[in-house]
């Protein structure tokens, strides 16, 4: 067992589940494990190959955070925010750090609205690591769980 506390977190907007409008369970669930993947995908490397094929790579090394939280308990947190907007200003946050050196993955998600939001494509999640717990924290650790 691993003694490095990592984890990924998902922000989630609380007003797409509100109301008589809000998202189905499913939707929801979804939108989660979109953004959860999309965030683990920041840290593999694309490659085209001469025969159109793609090839998505990862390598690193043993006791590093993405070996840590694959080889570990793998814990994801699913927390809230009330809007849109709350959630940009964490990507901005993320951008920010990411600017002075900070390597923490993350996706932004934006369903396309066929099913859900009049065919309007929204802005529903945003999947944060892995990465130290601590890190992590620093951006995340006021908001509430889901």
């Amino acid at each position: 067992m691993f003694d490095m506390e990592t984890k990924q977190i998902i922000v989630f907007r609380k007003d797409l589940l509100k109301g008589e409008h809000g998202i189905r369970k499913g939707k929801f669930a979804g939108q989660v494990a979109h953004a959860s993947l999309g965030a683990l995908l920041k840290c593999f490397t694309v490659e085209e190959t001469s025969d159109d094929s793609v090839i998505y790579k990862v390598q690193f090394k043993k006791g590093s955070v993405l070996d840590s939280w694959l080889n570990g308990i793998f814990t994801k947190v699913v927390v809230g925010v009330e809007s849109e907007q709350e959630l940009l200003d964490i990507v901005a946050h993320l951008e920010d750090s990411k600017s002075k050196g900070n390597t923490i993955p993350y996706a932004l998600i934006t369903d396309c609205g066929k099913t859900e939001f009049g065919g309007v494509p929204t802005i529903t999640c945003l999947g944060i690591g892995p990465a130290m717990s601590e890190d992590i924290d620093t951006i995340t650790g006021g908001l509430k769980l889901l």
